[in-house]
């Protein structure tokens, strides 16, 4: 049978969050009225057709350690579903949840938190009783109640499935959300008392949730904490994706900034054709003056490192340690009378074209000069 019940809620108090904490008086024992379809609709026991049968929730059922646990972490509804709250519509129906179980004389108290604004204002607004959604087992008998009334149906078994914020329950104004006192406030007697004949129907302890103490069970606890790991979990995480962000974004400013500053060092460092041609005939100046004095020049070696060699073979320990200042004045005096061949460069272009008898008798003519005075010019080692 899926049974509802009207219960009440103590003083509600506020989190920083903005949820709404609060200790609600949930079920409770004695005799409860159904019509007799509900509880015999195949007619089975003769009820179907009285309009009203009292049916029977002693301690047993109410105070039992399974059925108390069955309702921890089941969520709060507003109002009833059509349905029994499961996996599938949990997230259309649920607006909070059910934390823990305490027992309150003839009721069955439950730490609930509200975490839906809609609904938490529906409460402030007066909105303030509470009902069980639950499945239980009836027995038909003859009982009685603890008033003497006759009962022929007894609930057991009990299960939870939801707790509704509603406007008029079944178990009565004793159980909704009120001024009584907070959840905090109860007679240590009671919250040290959850047995049933001397059992303990749960095990709960007070914890600090969002800087208000809550009295949760072992269970409870472990996936507060989980949840609480889990968001510091992330919340580090997005600082260090954040700081990761900012070094790449920072890096990018960089990359590009150097790739400006080398794109105009590059352009700034093209040579010019006459900048080249004059390059080319310094260094065969050097090389040429270099092997009239007889030093040998390696293909490998620059200007600054042929003018060095010209200088130490003639001057030897006596310029060892110069700079390349020293170097260079020393060079310039050392072969300022060395006469070399003509340095000048001569540009690519199309080839001079003989076009007459005069011009091959006088390129005829250079070619044999040139062969002649070969001897007198420098040959390189």
């Amino acid at each position: 049978m899926y049974v509802a019940d009207r219960l009440t809620l103590d003083a509600p108090r506020r989190t920083a969050d903005g949820y709404m904490a609060v200790r609600a008086k949930s079920a409770r024992t004695g005799v409860y009225q159904y019509s007799g379809v509900e509880v015999d609709p195949d007619n089975k026991h003769g009820l179907r057709d009285q309009a009203v049968v009292n049916v029977l929730r002693d301690d047993a059922a109410v105070f039992d350690k399974r059925a108390v646990h069955s309702f921890i972490g089941k969520p709060i509804t507003d109002d009833h579903p059509t349905e029994p709250v499961t996996a599938d519509n949990w997230r259309d129906h649920s607006r909070g949840a059910i934390m823990g179980a305490i027992r309150d004389g003839d009721h069955l108290a439950f730490d609930l938190i509200l975490m839906d604004a809609a609904t938490i204002a529906k409460v402030e607004s007066g909105k303030a009783e509470l009902s069980n959604g639950y499945s239980a087992a009836l027995e038909f008998g003859d009982f009685k109640g603890p008033g003497g009334e006759a009962c022929p149906v007894r609930q057991a078994s009990i299960t939870g499935n939801h707790i509704a914020i509603v406007d008029r329950g079944r178990a009565g104004p004793t159980c909704r959300i009120g001024d009584a006192a907070p959840c905090t406030s109860l007679p240590s007697s009671i919250l040290d008392s959850l047995t049933n004949n001397g059992e303990s129907i749960v095990t709960t302890k007070t914890i600090t949730f969002d800087g208000l103490p809550l009295l949760v069970t072992d269970a409870a606890e472990a996936a507060i904490g989980k949840l609480q790991a889990q968001i510091a979990t992330l919340t580090t995480d997005k600082a260090t994706l954040e700081t990761n962000v900012a070094t790449l974004t920072t890096d990018k400013a960089t990359l590009e900034a150097e790739k400006v500053t080398l794109t105009k060092q590059v352009a700034d460092a093209a040579l010019t054709p006459q900048q080249l041609r004059d390059a080319a005939k310094s260094y065969a100046t050097v090389v040429g003056k270099a092997q009239a004095l007889g030093v040998t020049v390696a293909d490998s070696m620059d200007e600054p490192a042929i003018k060095r060699a010209v200088v130490d073979k003639a001057l030897g320990d006596l310029a060892k340690g110069w700079n390349d200042s020293q170097v260079d004045a020393s060079f310039a005096s050392l072969t300022k009378d060395t006469k070399v061949a003509d340095t000048t460069v001569q540009l690519l272009g199309s080839p001079t074209v003989v076009s007459d008898s005069s011009d091959r008798d006088k390129a005829f003519n250079d070619r044999n000069n040139h062969l002649r005075d070969a001897w007198k010019r420098p040959v390189a080692a």
